[in-house]
């Protein structure tokens, strides 16, 4: 089947994590590199942006990054660039360091530990049609593609969003619950890094400058999903491709 031609090209796969978590699988090997189903993590999710018609993703790179440069080294889509940090800059630093590369366009930004099926619509594609079609409006900064807690596969925190029928995302309280998980795929605008801050810092940081000005939003996937941050998380993964 013909992929939709996108309104977004351009995407970023964060990979420059340590992974302690999966250590020791982790010490000689980086978490995006880990593989399930036959393949590393990392080329399942360039697979889907190839999929999805996207020309260019930039790749940060920290924890073992020559690995990963030298395993994507021949790979033509979507073509990579690197973003290398000297320091582990977090989500949201990470981003900041790579916006040159990234454009003046909306981007995707994808986990790179993360694995998802698509419902009856690949939800890249549903990302993008969600898309203000007048980016430049400033009515959206950011758009989060949540799942249900009850589909979160190798989730075991609480939740983090609750999602309005308009499409309005709130937090709950601190430690408390709430229905729906951030997957870690997404589209950013630029400009919601105005201001940002230097150095390392987490993306939740705009998130929620967002939020209270009304410009982040969460659409529902309708597929399912599955988080890699343990080794047990990896197992239950590779089980699940199996199936």
């Amino acid at each position: 089947m013909t992929a939709r031609a996108p309104k977004i090209n351009t995407a970023m796969v964060l990979a420059a994590g340590r992974g302690e978590r999966l250590r020791p699988l982790t010490d000689n090997l980086p978490k995006p590199l880990l593989e399930v189903g036959g393949k590393a993590l990392i080329d399942h999710v360039l697979d889907r942006l190839a999929e999805a018609g996207v020309d260019r993703a930039v790749v940060n790179l920290w924890h073992l990054g020559a690995l990963i440069e030298a395993h994507l080294a021949g790979r033509a889509r979507p073509r990579v660039t690197f973003s290398p940090e000297a320091e582990l800059m977090n989500t949201g630093g990470g981003v900041a360091q790579a916006l040159p590369l990234l454009g003046s366009d909306p981007f995707y930004v994808i986990n790179g530990k993360i694995l998802w099926r698509d419902g009856a619509r690949g939800a890249l594609a549903r990302l993008a049609d969600a898309w203000p079609k007048d980016a430049r409006d400033g009515a959206m900064d950011g758009l989060l593609l949540l799942v249900p807690l009850e589909r979160a596969g190798g989730y075991s925190a609480a939740g983090d969003f609750f999602l309005g029928g308009d499409g309005a995302i709130e937090r709950p309280e601190p430690g408390g619950p709430a229905p729906w998980v951030f997957t870690g795929i997404q589209i950013l605008h630029p400009r919601l890094f105005a201001d940002a801050p230097p150095g390392p810092f987490s993306l939740n940081l705009l998130y929620d400058r967002a939020m209270a000005a009304g410009r982040l939003f969460g659409l529902a996937h309708d597929g399912l999903w599955h988080h890699v941050a343990t080794a047990q998380g990896l197992a239950e993964a590779q089980a699940w491709f199996a199936r």
